[in-house]
């Protein structure tokens, strides 16, 4: 009987450790997906409406405190989703789990290869000091930004269904 109880607590302990686990990940890349959504759909439109020269200096703000938190963000996303992958290892969610997981990888790659070095040069702009070609940077920033916006929406709602998948 003391053995029953036990493995029964441990395994109380593991669902609630993977409940856990399955809450802070949805959690994350939720609120990380909201921020990207954000800046593409509201934030970058509005911005493209002020004048130019207010424009860039709000964009190059913009990507300079961005450019601060959101790389922890991405990897954060990956590594919990990861571990949830790890952690619902032959259950339903897996295959989620890791689709999530592979998605989030892709934005990463994506971000670091061709987002991040047009964030960084922008980041240095002000209204009286920027290339001419600025307003063409950052329409491929935009475009590039809305497939990454879809790539991580598309890693959320796999997250969420390994989450709450049975």
């Amino acid at each position: 009987m003391l053995a029953l109880l036990d493995n029964l607590a441990l395994l109380t302990g593991e669902v609630i450790i993977l409940n856990a686990l399955a809450v802070i990940a949805t959690t994350v890349v939720g609120t990380m997906v909201g921020v990207e959504f954000a800046v593409a759909v509201f934030v970058n439109p509005i911005l493209r409406r002020l004048p130019a020269g207010s424009s860039l200096e709000a964009r190059a703000d913009g990507a300079r405190v961005l450019g601060r938190v959101m790389p922890f963000w991405y990897f954060a996303s990956l590594i919990l989703t990861a571990g949830l992958s790890a952690a619902t290892r032959g259950d339903a969610a897996t295959g989620a789990a890791i689709a999530a997981a592979a998605l989030l990888a892709v934005s990463v790659v994506m971000s670091l290869a061709l987002l991040v070095p047009i964030n960084n040069r922008s980041a240095t702009w002000t209204a009286n000091d920027h290339p001419s070609d600025w307003r063409e940077q950052q329409r491929r920033w935009d475009r590039l930004h809305y497939a990454r916006v879809a790539i991580i929406l598309t890693a959320f709602a796999l997250t969420a269904f390994a989450a709450t998948a049975d």
